[in-house]
């Protein structure tokens, strides 16, 4: 063996050491990633429900003319849908036509369910343009621009979309974007609710 040959396989071996880490780093990232998509995620467990909406009092958004709401709204008798919404959330986009559908439902119109939504850490310029192009669906519309609602509500991220009972108890949880496919299961969590009378 010449000397060169065995400078140049240590050498060779620290570059093998040295991408040991890489390696294990794309597996776990590969393993992350094929997880992600995984199971469905909307069935996520929420600690609130059957427990009443927390007490908070949200502002309107400026520029949207439609009022702010808070607890007390929520307790008023009728089934509420509050979906937590940004206007920089891409799935949020994505199941606003959706939500406009069921805005303009006859059937649960004439239940009483209505749509409020909880903008959530969005500029009010932005949400109100989000709304002008896409429509607005929602009954009232109130301002989380720090995010406070949206912890007390235990939001993992948007868009979020709970029903509430007319008592002001939570009754289901949607977590991320309505969807064809997801759509009848969360109608039937509606009409629970408003089969309820609480």
């Amino acid at each position: 063996m010449s000397e060169t040959t065995v400078p140049e396989a240590t050498s060779l071996r620290r570059r093998l050491l040295a991408l040991i880490p890489l390696a294990a780093f794309l597996v776990l990232a590969a393993l992350f990633y094929l997880r992600l998509g995984a199971g469905d995620a909307s069935r996520i467990p929420s600690a609130l429900i059957g427990k009443q909406v927390p007490e908070f009092t949200l502002p309107p958004v400026a520029g949207i003319d439609k009022p702010g709401f808070g607890t007390a709204d929520l307790r008023q008798g009728h089934v509420t849908l509050v979906n937590v919404f940004a206007s920089w959330c891409i799935p949020c986009r994505d199941e606003h036509a959706l939500l406009s559908r069921l805005a303009r439902d006859p059937a649960l119109a004439a239940k009483g369910v209505r749509i409020v939504g909880l903008n959530y850490k969005d500029d009010p310029a932005n949400a109100s343009a989000f709304l002008r192009e896409l429509g607005n669906p929602y009954a009232m519309v109130g301002s989380d621009r720090p995010g406070r609602a949206a912890i007390d509500w235990g939001v993992y991220g948007v868009p979020e979309t709970f029903v509430v009972k007319g008592d002001g108890t939570i009754a289901y949880k949607m977590v991320g974007p309505l969807s064809e496919q997801a759509l009848g299961g969360f109608v039937e969590e509606v009409e629970k609710a408003v089969g309820s009378r609480q």
